[in-house]
């Protein structure tokens, strides 16, 4: 174990821990004295000294001062923004080590959380591409970018303190001014540090968080397997002739965009849905293909953001199902429909319920572009929606699918999937925690028989998860 020491200000210093496992929400875990340490950027198998920075009855949080000793699965980072930047913050493990702790977060879920048995798991299925595999990215500007150090910070001209960027962990008014991204293909580095050099060569000034004031506010990449791209810039200020300029500039630098948009957003908070969409040039859509379907991806549009891992999980899920073609199936959750008509030649009907209207006009759009006749959609609170008279018009459910959100499904909805006695239910989650919460509601009635975690996001601790579900005999 290690040693306590205290300095005058009376921070705590322990030496020489050992990390032993990968803990909840990404941290790693260690133990010193009957508490839990949770601490970000370590491995398991690190020898480590650590700070206390928070002290609970039960637990604390710590940071790792030095790395005494490294882990077997301890690699070097490959961004120049680690530790620093919120996304990819396991990039210091091997990618297998990355499965298997996704894995058995999985596992751990459901034996500790759920307590209901469950199979073996199925091997965890990550991608091919580890890197540059997004298909969204969401950056901000900033007039004050964050600084390592504060020493040059009064010697910096105005330019140098211009951002484009992604906001550091736990502050809304805090960019970091990013070099490379790696999430996604290089074009989106190429077209974010063109907009910025532009915006710095003209002057244009760049959004502060805390005075609401500046030109540039933010700006959306999109991209598809099919080599579309759709970039949308959102503005503060309706100055029509610099953001002629800025746009006309992207279009003549870009020329294989397919979609050139803007927005002008005044409002003090960055949500973009009840905002008009301006197209500048090419369409307001791109097209995305999974299998035979086609979607169109609207700036507004929710569409999941990894494409190669979105039909491995589709695939599973639509497996799980074993539809036969005489199946009613309802889709709880459906957001713009993708599951639902991906499963839909293969069932007799698919009710797929959703609370975005927005998402259930795109769900529609998506039926009808791939000729789909047989979903129903409904929009409103799926605990009103999915009532008596929606089984009653559209039948028995003979399999229900079910992907909610994190927070997993509320109790009323749980209690209704119980009385409509489908023989199977697909649990697709991207929280094994609510969905081992949710299952264990279930599990007087339902068998949990198959089990298939899959990785959306490498060098992140998110998994996704497939639980089949049977009806008991």
């Amino acid at each position: 174990m290690g040693k306590r020491k205290v300095n005058r200000q009376n921070p705590i210093f322990l030496n020489d821990i050992s990390i032993e496992a990968a803990g909840a929400e990404g941290k790693a875990l260690a133990r010193h004295e009957g508490k839990v340490i949770f601490m970000d950027f370590g491995a398991p198998g690190d020898v480590v000294d650590l700070k206390i920075h928070e002290k609970k009855q039960s637990y604390c949080n710590a940071t790792i001062i030095e790395i005494k000793e490294k882990s077997v699965d301890r690699v070097d980072p490959f961004c120049s923004h680690f530790g620093l930047c919120g996304g990819c913050k396991w990039q210091h493990l091997s990618y297998e080590a990355q499965l298997k702790f996704k894995q058995q977060q999985v596992h751990d879920a459901f034996e500790r959380i759920g307590k209901f048995p469950f199979p073996e798991l199925q091997s965890i299925v990550g991608p091919k591409n580890i890197t540059h595999y997004r298909n969204k990215l969401e950056f901000s500007f900033t007039d004050r970018k964050w600084l390592d150090s504060m020493g040059d910070k009064e010697n910096m001209a105005a330019h140098e303190h211009a951002g484009v960027g992604f906001h550091i962990p736990g502050r809304f008014d805090k960019i970091l001014d990013v070099d490379t991204c790696y999430l996604m293909d290089d074009l989106q580095n190429k077209i974010r540090h063109c907009v910025k050099d532009f915006a710095v060569a003209n002057g244009f000034t760049f959004f502060n968080a805390r005075s609401q004031e500046g030109f540039l506010r933010s700006m959306f990449v999109r991209n598809t397997s099919l080599g579309e791209w759709m970039v949308i810039i959102v503005f503060k200020e309706n100055n029509a002739d610099d953001i002629q300029k800025m746009m006309q500039h992207v279009k003549e630098s870009f020329p294989q965009l397919t979609s050139l948009l803007y927005i002008i957003n005044d409002k003090r908070n960055d949500t973009i849905y009840d905002l008009d969409v301006h197209v500048f040039a090419g369409r307001e859509y791109i097209i995305e293909k999974l299998e035979a379907l086609t979607f169109h991806i609207q700036p507004k549009s929710f569409f999941q953001t990894n494409i190669e891992q979105t039909l491995t999980l589709y695939s599973h899920t639509r497996d799980f199902a074993g539809l036969t073609g005489e199946e009613t199936v309802y889709d709880l959750y459906t957001g713009v429909g993708s599951i639902a008509n991906f499963v839909a030649r293969k069932a007799k009907s698919v009710i797929g319920i959703e609370s975005v209207e927005a998402a259930i006009e795109d769900a529609k759009v998506n039926a009808g572009l791939n000729n789909i006749t047989n979903t129903h959609f409904y929009a409103g609170d799926m605990k009103d929606v999915l009532n008596d008279d929606l089984i009653a018009k559209h039948g028995k459910a003979d399999v229900i699918i079910t992907d909610p959100p994190r927070a997993g499904m509320h109790e009323d909805v749980v209690n209704k999937i119980k009385e409509m006695l489908a023989e199977k239910i697909v649990y697709v989650s991207c929280n094994p925690s609510t969905q081992a919460r949710d299952i264990a509601m279930l599990s007087d009635m339902y068998d949990v028989v198959k089990v298939q975690p899959v990785d959306m996001f490498p060098h992140t601790h998110h998994v996704e998860n497939i639980a089949l579900l049977r009806l008991k005999n």
